[in-house]
């Protein structure tokens, strides 16, 4: 997929998870138990590390193509063939606050000056993998309200076109330089986070 059409996509879903919204403050959505949430992280990747040098995160999802299809209104904005349904994903936001399928492993972790943070998409949704400040909400004011975050990171809106990476791609320009701890988060799905603690 090229950046026009990750935009184009990032739009769609942006504009669909508003729908969302609106829809779910006219009418109270199912707040049922949803079924098992999490499922497995794939054992291969297009996309590697580098050797010792590199510290892998794994940005995890578990979207259903067709409900997502469906909830979003964007038939392109999810690879995965099953997955997580689309009510549930958003019956476990509305329940908890995140949605468990959906996030950075590890969410913690040390690393030493000199070694670069290499963010591997392994969901089936566009991801980002963005430095903070403070934790805080994302680009899709919908997901914000239900995750708790409605204050948008400031980080989060002014990304540039190649910080959104694709199903399949990775995220390789974070090179630490100091030690001290870093923050990071998904600007779509703003619970996806990952705090990282840099050592001499």
């Amino acid at each position: 997929m090229n950046q026009v059409q990750d935009q184009h996509h990032m739009r769609r879903y942006v504009l669909s998870m508003a729908i969302v919204a609106l829809t779910l403050a006219a009418c109270e959505a199912p707040s049922g138990p949803a079924g098992a949430a999490v499922m497995a992280s794939r054992a291969s990747s297009q996309a590697g590390t580098n050797g010792a040098r590199d510290r892998l995160v794994n940005m995890m999802d578990a979207c259903d193509s067709a409900t997502f299809a469906v909830g979003t209104g964007d038939p392109a904005g999810c690879t995965r063939k099953h997955g997580v349904r689309f009510d549930q994903f958003i019956a476990e936001l509305q329940r908890t606050g995140v949605a468990g399928a959906w996030h950075n492993a590890p969410p913690e972790m040390t690393a030493r000056v000199g070694e670069t943070l290499v963010a591997v998409n392994r969901g089936g949704e566009i991801h980002t993998f963005t430095k903070v400040a403070h934790f805080g909400g994302g680009i899709v004011p919908a997901l914000n309200q239900l995750s708790g975050n409605p204050v948008p990171a400031p980080e989060c809106l002014n990304l540039a076109p190649s910080e959104f990476i694709p199903p399949g791609a990775a995220d390789r320009d974070d090179t630490i330089s100091a030690p001290g701890t870093t923050l990071y988060e998904c600007c779509i799905h703003p619970w996806m986070r990952t705090v990282v603690h840099a050592t001499s």
